[in-house]
Order: structure tokens, then sequence, then C-alpha cells
């Protein structure tokens, strides 16, 4: 159904992927109110680093978003080369041509990428709402109200340091089971964290023995530390759907089930679900088309992680380190194949997602969160 110019267009969430919607229809021309519950963008992330993949296409991330007509007047670090270590401490260097991923931070302060997509989104037009907690939203609408449940949880801190740029990563289970450990620093600021996807009771235990396991191999240096933890959850939907309005980013469940990195796969979400509403075209058919493939290989790549254990993660990482390029083999590693559609019915029976389908087949459902039609 087209949506006139005149029409305001309403979106719930001021994340990555709501304000990536509202762009996209700013561009276009269309009227957009974007619903933030919080007082600022980034509000549950307090300037913590994380990383903006670069292996998904073969263009680099930056130029997506710029021929996305999204901004790159965020501040980042482009990653080419890194450190693995291993259960025992063995050490594995690994590199690549192009940036692995770029180092950027998050929250509301002006360099993080909230902070630039909201400054662009409101250039453009969009009125951006704070502390505006919608509990109803007719359509026309875009959902995109974050994680619905907790599938993997990363725990640790964030510091001042005196320690060199970089990022290093171990994977034991005894620091995080099924996950791994990481330690970013940048300039002058670190976060480190235990990023697990199981027995989050003890959370706090793996969070301790992840800073004794960098200040044992790295020598790590924490001023002033704050803890800080982060939620996500990992879900192929079978449509992203309430009523008629699309559903995306992570409360779609749209998330690198792997390694957690689900930034891109929220924006691209939030772009086709306004390019859907602009077009009048399917965004189940949309979303499909271009992320699933991804999503299901990143499933596949889950349930094989999890099957290596401490003896197969060093199998792993002497494997990455022997290759020229790691940007280009996990390009290779995140794209659907015959073989990992094979084994995808497998992988998904073994990696269970607490978060329960949101979609809604009723066309007059308005409900921002669980469809109150649908008990």
């Amino acid at each position: 159904m087209l949506v006139s110019n005149h029409e305001r267009i309403q979106i719930a969430g001021a994340g990555p992927a709501g304000l990536a919607a509202a762009i996209t229809l700013a561009h276009a021309g269309k009227k957009v109110m974007v619903h933030e519950a919080r007082s600022n963008v980034g509000w549950r992330f307090k300037r913590d680093f994380q990383g903006l993949e670069n292996w998904t296409t073969k263009q680099d991330v930056l130029q997506v978003f710029k021929d996305s007509g999204l901004t790159t007047d965020f501040d980042y670090l482009p990653c080419n080369s890194g450190v693995l270590f291993d259960n025992v401490g063995h050490r594995h260097d690994i590199n690549s041509e192009a940036p692995i991923f770029y180092l950027i931070e998050r929250g509301p302060m002006p360099g993080s990428l909230d902070y630039a997509l909201l400054t662009q989104a409101q250039q453009l037009g969009v009125e951006v709402r704070f502390n505006s907690r919608v509990k109803n939203l007719p359509y026309p609408a875009i959902l995109a109200t974050g994680p619905k449940a907790a599938d993997a949880l990363a725990v640790g801190y964030h510091f001042d340091t005196d320690m060199d740029d970089g990022y290093w990563v171990i994977c034991d289970d005894k620091l995080a089971p099924g996950g791994y450990a990481y330690l970013l620093i940048w300039n002058g600021r670190g976060t480190i964290k235990s990023c697990m996807f199981a027995d989050f009771s003890q959370s706090k235990l793996y969070a301790q023995r992840t800073v004794e396991a960098f200040q044992k191999r790295m020598g790590l240096e924490m001023k002033d530390p704050v803890a800080h933890s982060g939620v996500g959850n990992f879900y192929i939907p079978t449509r992203a759907y309430a009523g008629k309005r699309p559903i995306v980013g992570e409360q779609a469940g749209f998330q690198d089930t792997l390694w957690g990195f689900g930034m891109r796969h929220a924006i691209h979400s939030g772009i086709l679900a306004a390019q859907s509403i602009q077009n009048g075209t399917s965004y189940d058919v949309l979303w499909k088309k271009n992320i699933k493939g991804s999503l299901k290989a990143s499933v596949v790549n889950r349930a094989l992680f999890e099957l290596l254990g401490n003896r197969g993660y060093r199998w792993f990482f002497k494997h990455l380190a022997r290759r020229k390029d790691v940007r280009k083999y996990l390009y290779r590693q995140y794209h659907p194949t015959a073989i990992k559609s094979l084994f995808y019915p497998w992988a998904k029976s073994r990696v269970l997602s607490f978060r329960k389908e949101l979609a809604c087949d009723h066309v007059d459902c308005d409900c921002v969160q669980d469809c109150s039609k649908c008990g």
C-alpha cells in the first residue's frame, strides 16, 4: 500500500534500524516521526565500543552506507589486523588487506554512530520524540524497538587506559561459554567483555575470569572501570510483520547468530522496510532476498562453532592465522552455499532462541510489542 507524502509515517525506536528507516523515508520526501522511549539515542550502550563488520559484502561497509544515503560522519578505527588467543594462551595473529571491521562507539555523544544517524535524520526533517514510549502505533509505521530476549549476554567493563589501540580475542569456554572474550582499546579508552551464549547465571564469574586472562596475556590496565552489560537475540522469523507494519532490527531477530555482529543487518532491514512502504512492495520479499541467506549461514556457523569446544577453537585459530586475507575468508563463510543449505535444518534444531515469533496476521493490529489480539 503506497503512502502519500502528506501522510506521516511513525517509527517506534531510534536505534540504527529505526533511524536508517527514517533517513531513507525522509530522502524520499516522506513525513516521519520517530518515538524513542529513552531520553536520547544509544542510551543502553553507554559509550560501548562495537565492531561494524566489513565482510558480508565485497564492497566496503562505509561505501555501502554512502550508496544507501546514510552518513559516515562518525568516528571509526579501521581494524585490519588483530590477535586471537586460544584457551592455553597460544597467540594467533590475523590480517586482512581491507578492514575486517570498523571499531565504532555507541551512545548519545558526538562521534558515535547513534549521534551521527540522529543528526542526519533531524537535518532531513525527521521529528524525533524522546521519552516517548508508545504502546500502539497504527499503519503506516515501522517497529524497531530492539531485542526481545537474551540469547547472548556480554558482561564486562568500560575503562580508561594507557594501552595502545587494538583488539584482542580469547576463545575459552571457561571465560565465555560457547562464545568469546574480547578487549577493545581506542584513544585511551577500552571495553572488555565476556560474550557468552550459555550459563548466564555465572556471568560475573566469567567477566572476572576474562579480566584476569587479559591481565595475564596483555598486561591489561584499567582505570576507573565501570560495569556494563548487554543482550542480543537471534531469530529468523517466518514473516517480519505486525499487521501491515514491518518489524526491523533485533525486534525482528535480525542478528549474526555466530558472533553477534548485527548492526549491518539491523540497518539494512530498516532501509528495506522503508523502501517497502515507499514503493508499496512486500517487506518479507525484500528481507528474505537480501538478508535471509546470510542469517541462515550464520546459524550453521553457530552450530558448528558450538561443536568445536576449546580444542576446536585452537584448530580454528591456527586455520585463520594461515589465511592471507581473513576478510575474504569470512565473506565466503557468511554466504549461503549448497552445503550450508543442507546443514541448515540440523543447525536450526541445535541453535535454539528464547525469542518468540512476534509477527501478527491481524491486519488492523497497532500493538508495538506483543499483540494483545493474539493473546
